[in-house]
């Protein structure tokens, strides 16, 4: 196992491309990457502005940081699995959760796979295997890891994608899970969102390590750091990981380092702890720019095609709303399913009671 960390940067802020690094991607598979980040940010700005209206109750964003969820689940493969943070809107379309899906769990309407259970944000699809996000901080790493475990004590083809914050190399689940992973060479990849900020705190004021990714070593596990601002090197990276992982020889801790330009969440005011030249800094170093980039380098760039792109996009997205308003909320009855296989007397009773007292309170209307 190395025991240094290498970092890897297909296309610089520049836009030279390192063909050495450069993977091997199929132009219509480069656009459909491209195309998921206008999709991702027309949905993230139109998220913003309905929370601030009050049509949803919370939206947290993943404005700056769209590629490394996107081009990591890219490298995946449909019998994969994905254990998310709440960041990861990219991966959720990627590995083939609609639009329309997202809008029904951000506004809890009746046709929400959760019923509404969930907080908005907090979506999943047994479908795609894309695990259920949780708001608790690193609890998907062990179950990530466990289920890792489990495809290869069942000889699956199958490799299970762990994502979780920078914040998160901090809790004992990421402990756990990256001990285990590594003990049981589990086929999985830990994969750690850096965007430089636990909510507030920064990362430097969490760990006195030079890198996160070099974490992995004390772990017996391989690590790497990524460029998470450029698509071509979180897939390059996602690719050799979930590669490794298939074929048996264990899991990979990559570190993508990214930023959240944007607030934690619609309740968080960033300018109470970070100063603005320094997102103005990142701005710069804008993900989709970056891949403006590399279609120019490949000749691929149109822009007439790319205005109709954003079109396309800033249509679908406002047909999801249309739809998830349509929709409307899910029936009280919702309250009492889905806990035990044959409802026990005692909420027969309380579903008795409620339904009569709403038909009397509508025959009083």
């Amino acid at each position: 196992m190395p025991e240094e960390i290498r970092y890897i940067q297909v296309v610089d802020e520049e836009g030279r491309v390192d063909t050495k690094l450069e993977p091997k991607m199929k132009k219509e598979r480069v656009m459909q990457l491209y195309t998921t980040l206008i999709r991702l940010r027309t949905l993230e700005a139109r998220m913003m502005t309905l929370q601030r209206a009050g049509r949803i109750g919370f939206y947290g964003g993943s404005v700056g940081q769209e590629a490394t969820a996107t081009g990591s689940a890219a490298a995946l493969q449909p019998q994969d699995w994905v254990f998310p943070q709440y960041r990861e809107p990219g991966a959720a379309l990627i590995k083939g959760i609609s639009m329309e899906t997202l809008l029904y769990q951000f506004m809890s309407t009746a046709k929400d796979i959760g019923k509404g259970r969930q907080m908005p944000v907090h979506y999943g699809d047994r479908a795609v295997n894309f695990v259920t996000i949780s708001s608790v901080v690193a609890s998907q790493i062990p179950h990530g890891v466990g289920a890792a475990w489990a495809m290869r004590m069942r000889k699956a083809n199958a490799v299970a994608m762990v994502y979780y914050g920078d914040g998160a190399t901090s809790t004992a689940d990421f402990h756990a899970g990256m001990n285990f992973a590594a003990v049981f060479r589990a086929p999985c990849i830990m994969w750690c969102n850096n965007n430089q900020f636990a909510i507030s705190v920064p990362r430097e004021k969490q760990t006195a390590s030079k890198t996160l990714a070099q974490k992995a070593i004390a772990y017996g596990m391989e690590g790497l750091q990524v460029d998470g601002q450029d698509m071509i090197s979180v897939y390059a990276a996602a690719k050799y990981a979930a590669d490794k992982a298939r074929k048996g020889d264990g899991p990979t801790m990559v570190e993508s380092i990214t930023y959240r330009v944007g607030p934690h969440s619609s309740s968080d005011d960033p300018s109470r702890y970070r100063p603005d030249s320094e997102v103005e800094l990142w701005r710069k170093k804008d993900t989709l720019e970056r891949m403006r980039h590399y279609l120019r380098h490949k000749k691929w760039y149109d822009e007439d095609e790319d205005a109709k792109l954003h079109k396309l996009a800033d249509e679908e997205v406002s047909a999801a709303i249309a739809a998830a308003e349509r929709a409307g909320p899910p029936s009280w009855e919702t309250m009492l399913e889905d806990v035990y296989a044959e409802m026990p007397q005692h909420l027969q009773m309380q579903h008795d009671d409620l339904a009569a007292y709403l038909k009397w309170k509508e025959a009083r209307a």
